[in-house]
């Protein structure tokens, strides 16, 4: 776990950390060289926190885990899959304003966009 509410996944981890998980899972595909990564990275950070109750964000160095770009087509990073019981439902690539990022979770929530 990175901090309070991210989780970080290795090669061996994954499939435990998001694919047998239930619900919503948010992975962030990024790399310590990738500025647009730098400036996604604190949004995934609060919206993490803020909905610790219902989803769970976790992160991918796809520089120490290059297995798991190659499973899932990553061309581009940052970006982010979302998983809902264990299947890809959505991807967003590139760096995506927080509201975006907010929409989609409550999309794939259920929720009412306020």
């Amino acid at each position: 776990m990175l901090g309070e509410h991210l989780y970080e996944a290795t090669t061996a981890s994954f499939e435990s950390m998001v694919v047998e998980v239930p619900g919503l899972v948010i992975v962030d595909l990024w790399a310590i060289w990738c500025g647009p990564c730098q400036i996604v990275a604190p949004t995934l950070e609060v919206l993490a926190k803020q909905y610790a109750e219902t989803l769970r964000i976790v992160t991918v160095d796809i520089t120490e885990q290059p297995e798991i770009a190659t499973k899932y087509a990553v061309r581009s990073v940052p970006t982010l899959l979302f998983f809902v019981d264990g299947q890809v439902v959505e991807r967003l690539v590139g760096t995506v304003p927080r509201a975006d990022i907010e929409a989609r979770i409550k999309h794939h929530l259920g929720l009412t966009l306020t």
